[in-house]
């Protein structure tokens, strides 16, 4: 018989608890970890200050948990083995507002089903404690302090099918050491140890937030990351985001918590990313431990069998707040040698009052285009576009170079670099990379967010630019005239299979006009479907920025090179190019002394 053909019918009866507990438990229980995640939720919902997991062949053979929590009174030891049994609610009214970690009562159970099974508990109040044996149900005294212990012995003995698809034993513990640090991040407050096989593998005691992250994340991870704290309406964002230049290439380092609840959601990770469009490289992923804190009826934690996703009653609203958080915490340039608009608050401690999130200033007129036209108009390249500011500025007393965090220009490299001096070092800057970085950030800040009816000022030109198009680019010219128009570009077709260029941006008056509507026409081509709005916005923009930067193998004065550097320093963002490349580097005079061997 085919193993397609259809099995005879049978009738319809109810299954037995036993296959009831072990089809529940292939839900709740996938590998170790997720026992050991289970275990850690309840001896924190006991209020315990230590926790210490033992484990044997990477929790295959044994997973131990000890805690020093309130502990479980003898008559309710029986019922903490019985599925749907707990005692963190009793009503629907508690579970649209639960604020514990643990809720469902069907881990014990779930495990029991799979596994040996057994725990020993004491209260305050108990003389002694008690164990219990999930598979005969006998209780009998025990030893140990005030607390709850929870043994958990052959995993999936009873399902061996099952216990097939487990990896290696290293594999197993590096998943439980991760369901430890996952914990141990938010609740810096308590300590942690984990042994395997009688040796100590990690140890984290009670310690301040930032040492917590230091102590799982790693110092490398606090110097290259930035505090995030915000509240934007009924949400507190607090937390850290790594910078853009220490992105991986793996999203080994994401960490993200709804009140307290470590979870995988698509929506806040997508957020995040949305953060760092136009400041990362590639497919680089970024690194991050950010916990969201809202009030328990605005989010549903009862969607999933093991808690780990979430819905929002609004998820726009936390996308929108989630991005602006981690836009906010990278807007501030390392250029800059002011402090960050945002505080660290420690992660994991109780929200306090804060400022509501305030959108960053907007961009000012760029220093670079008003110094070069105010004093190199003769000299100024023909591609550098000039400055739509009525009144150009002229520095006509510089401040003194240790003022300036960039330094003061010394000279131009090969026609790609700018060479300056500051009290640190050297300082290299890729001309090209800066200025469109520049530039983007003020065609962002003059048309906003691409949601509302601002317009960039366009320039008509006195001949208008003509080229023969595809009929991609003309149905691209007919279906977006608006958006053109937003744009500041005029683009019509002028007779079939030719399109005009009759106004540019006027911040790009300079620019190649045709490359330039050639460029935003694929773009918006590429974009005419998609949801994506602000994506596509930001990638026009971002188009257009790149045809109005500086070109390679331009000279420029040194009143040019030091116009630059200064607008760097108050342009958002400036350390990155929108593309996520790095526009400058720092090189230390102890760098300089290495390598000329000084000292030795």
């Amino acid at each position: 018989m085919s193993i397609l053909s259809p099995a005879p019918r049978r009738p319809i009866r109810e299954l037995p608890d036993a296959l009831i507990s072990q089809i529940a438990a292939g839900e709740v229980v996938e590998r170790p970890a997720s026992v050991v995640r289970e275990l850690l939720d309840n001896a924190l919902d006991a209020g315990a200050a230590q926790i210490t997991v033992r484990l044997a062949a990477g929790g295959v053979r044994a997973i131990v948990v000890e805690d020093d929590g309130a502990g479980i009174p003898a008559d309710e030891l029986p019922l903490a083995l019985r599925r749907h049994a707990t005692s963190k609610i009793d009503s629907l009214a508690e579970l649209e507002q639960v604020g514990t970690m643990g809720f469902r009562g069907e881990a014990l159970a779930a495990i029991g089903s799979v596994a040996e099974l057994s725990i020993t508990s004491r209260t305050a109040d108990d003389a002694h404690a008690r164990r219990i044996d999930a598979r005969t149900g006998e209780l009998s005294p025990a030893a140990r302090a005030t607390g709850t212990t929870v043994e958990v012995r052959e995993l999936f003995f009873s399902t061996p099918a099952r216990r097939k698809f487990l990896k290696t034993d290293a594999t197993e513990l590096g998943h439980c050491l991760e369901a430890v640090r996952r914990h141990a991040l938010v609740h810096p407050e308590v300590g942690f140890a984990v042994w395997h096989e009688g040796r100590l593998v990690e140890q984290l005691r009670p310690a301040a937030a930032e040492q917590r992250l230091r102590d799982v994340l790693g110092a490398d991870f606090i110097a290259a990351s930035r505090p995030v704290e915000v509240q934007v309406g009924p949400l507190v964002i607090r937390g850290r985001v790594g910078l853009p230049e220490a992105a991986r290439a793996r999203a080994d380092l994401q960490y993200a918590y709804v009140n307290g609840r470590h979870v995988r959601d698509r929506l806040i990770g997508h957020g995040v990313r949305s953060a760092y469009e136009d400041v990362l490289h590639g497919t680089r992923q970024p690194s991050y431990v950010l916990r969201i804190d809202i009030a328990p009826d605005r989010v549903d934690v009862n969607v999933h069998p093991t808690k780990i996703e979430v819905r929002f009653r609004d998820s726009r609203e936390v996308h929108q707040a989630v991005r602006r958080a981690v836009e906010q915490a990278l807007a501030l340039s390392r250029t800059a040698d002011v402090p960050a608009d945002v505080s660290a608050e420690p992660l994991g401690t109780a929200p306090t009052p804060m400022s509501v999130w305030r959108p960053t200033p907007p961009i000012q007129g760029s220093l670079v285009l008003q110094h070069a036209a105010a004093l190199h108009a003769r000299e100024m390249p023909p591609d550098w576009p000039r400055s739509p500011s009525a009144a150009p500025v002229v520095d006509t007393a510089p401040a003194p170079a240790d003022d300036w965090p960039l330094g003061r220009a010394l000279a131009q490299l090969g026609g790609l670099y700018v060479l300056a001096e500051n009290r640190h070092g050297l300082v290299i800057v890729d001309m090209h990379a800066a200025h469109e970085r520049i530039v983007y950030e003020q065609l962002k800040a003059r048309l906003g967010d691409g949601q509302g009816e601002r317009t960039i000022d366009s320039q008509p030109l006195l001949i208008p630019a003509t080229f023969s198009a595809t009929p991609t680019e003309v149905a691209a010219a007919e279906a977006h005239a608006t958006t053109l128009a937003r744009l500041g570009l005029d683009v019509a077709p002028l007779s079939p299979g030719v399109l005009a260029v009759r106004a540019v941006p006027a911040a790009l008056r300079d620019a190649d006009a045709v490359a330039l509507a050639r460029s935003v026409l694929g773009e918006l081509s590429e974009h005419e479907a998609s949801a994506l709005v602000q994506r596509a916005h930001d990638e026009i923009l971002s188009t257009m920025a790149c045809h109005g930067a500086v070109r390679a193998n331009r000279r420029l004065t040194l009143e040019e090179m030091n116009a630059l550097l200064r607008d760097m320093e108050r342009t958002e963002r400036a350390d990155l190019c929108n593309h996520g490349r790095p526009t400058w580097r720092q090189v230390t005079i102890k760098e300089l002394d290495t390598l000329f061997l000084r000292g030795r």
